[in-house]
């Protein structure tokens, strides 16, 4: 299928066709997001590539018009991600946004940890392997996603999915009374960066949720490309025409070949 060409620079807004790469803030959901561009910029269609939740930042590619009939190039690829996890407390949604389940009461057992202890941890959850998605996630059963079941309080078994780590470093540790352990990873589609927290740490034994995350790559875009929402608000109409790009521009001949 050929990628679609931006068209002239004298098309009105509402009929281009490209992608837009946006730095997502916090606080709004990806929905949200294309809705706003979608509103602004007058469009027929508009949707995103992969959802961030409303506290994650960064990354989220939109196609628009025609061409979101390419999104599947970029839902296709690997992303990567900065982010935090909180040693020493679970919670049903594993992250921030959830009801605590689980407080660890060995506390000094946690300060003990060292860095060289945490990668070696790391190095286990890396390559292929095995993760089970989380309740709280839009994945349905029986047409109906499993968020919505969860917040009735029903649980069903989720299979586990084969993922691919690609990279996972320690970027740092901060020895709180919960210890915050930020990281690096590199992932394949389909990865849930909360359930690896907290696999990580139910296998450290303390269990974990993730505090913050940011998508700082997809596939070849990096976030030193994309522009924060508000400010592409506030551009003019010819700034906004200009930072909507052809989707071959930013992808590798072999994935759209």
């Amino acid at each position: 299928m050929p990628l679609t060409n931006i068209i002239i620079k004298d098309t009105p807004l509402k009929m281009k066709n490209g992608i837009l790469i946006i730095d997502k803030p916090e606080g709004i959901s990806s929905a949200k997001t294309v809705f706003k561009i979608k509103k602004l910029l007058k469009l027929d269609k508009a949707g995103h590539t992969g959802t961030l939740d409303p506290f994650a930042t960064g990354i989220l590619v939109l196609c628009l018009n025609r061409s979101t009939k390419e999104s599947v190039y970029f839902t296709n690829l690997d992303k990567t991600y900065t982010a935090t996890m909180i040693l020493g407390i679970s919670t049903d949604t594993q992250d921030l946004t959830g009801k605590i389940i689980r407080i660890n009461s060995k506390k000094r057992e946690q300060k003990r940890l060292t860095r060289d202890e945490i990668e070696s941890v790391f190095e286990k959850f890396q390559g292929d392997i095995w993760q089970t998605p989380p309740m709280y996630s839009a994945i349905k059963s029986k047409g109906k996603p499993l968020y919505r079941l969860a917040r009735k309080g029903i649980k069903i078994k989720v299979e586990p999915r084969k993922i691919k780590i690609y990279q996972l470093s320690l970027l740092k540790v901060r020895w709180d009374i919960y210890p915050s352990i930020s990281f690096k990873v590199k992932c394949s589609k389909g990865t849930y960066i909360r359930t690896l927290c907290n696999d990580i740490g139910d296998y450290l034994g303390f269990g974990a949720y993730l505090s913050n995350l940011r998508r700082v790559k997809v596939g070849n875009i990096s976030i030193n490309q994309s522009i924060s929402l508000a400010e592409f608000m506030e551009l003019p109409s010819e700034k906004q025409a200009s930072l909507i790009i052809s989707a071959s521009t930013v992808l590798d001949d072999k994935i759209i070949n």
